[in-house]
């Protein structure tokens, strides 16, 4: 294949998701960045990378006190600029997939809350 074969081919194939690690050890900021707002569910993830609205992440996700890591392929659904009033954290918002393992990992998450929810405790979102 010749250079200019494989740069329309490189234009041809969609951007790969960014890949998210994020390992959550406390319950309390699972609450603080889970975003119950999505219907689907959803997590804030601090970070100063530039992201833009609707791009696919691949989130590998540790809950508190829980030895296995959800892999989900989410959308970014929010974002905090840097320099954000109310002194909230830089980051994004990942909307959990409307699929099996998105509402699994939606229950998961609400489970390990359930004492917490609902709480006038301010979140990384809103």
């Amino acid at each position: 294949m010749n250079a200019q074969a494989l740069a329309d081919a490189a234009e041809d194939t969609p951007p790969r998701p960014a890949v998210i690690q994020l390992t959550i050890r406390e319950k309390a900021a699972l609450q603080a960045s889970y975003i119950a707002l999505f219907a689907d569910g959803g997590i804030f993830v601090a970070s100063a990378r530039p992201y833009t609205l609707g791009q696919e992440v691949y989130l590998l996700l540790t809950l508190p006190d829980d030895p296995q890591r959800y892999p989900i392929v989410g959308q970014v659904a929010w974002i905090t600029p840097a320099g954000a009033s109310g002194l909230r954290t830089q980051g994004i918002g990942v909307r959990f997939p409307r699929d099996e393992r998105g509402r699994a990992l939606k229950a998961r998450i609400e489970a390990l809350l359930d004492p917490l929810l609902p709480s006038d405790q301010p979140t990384q979102t809103v």
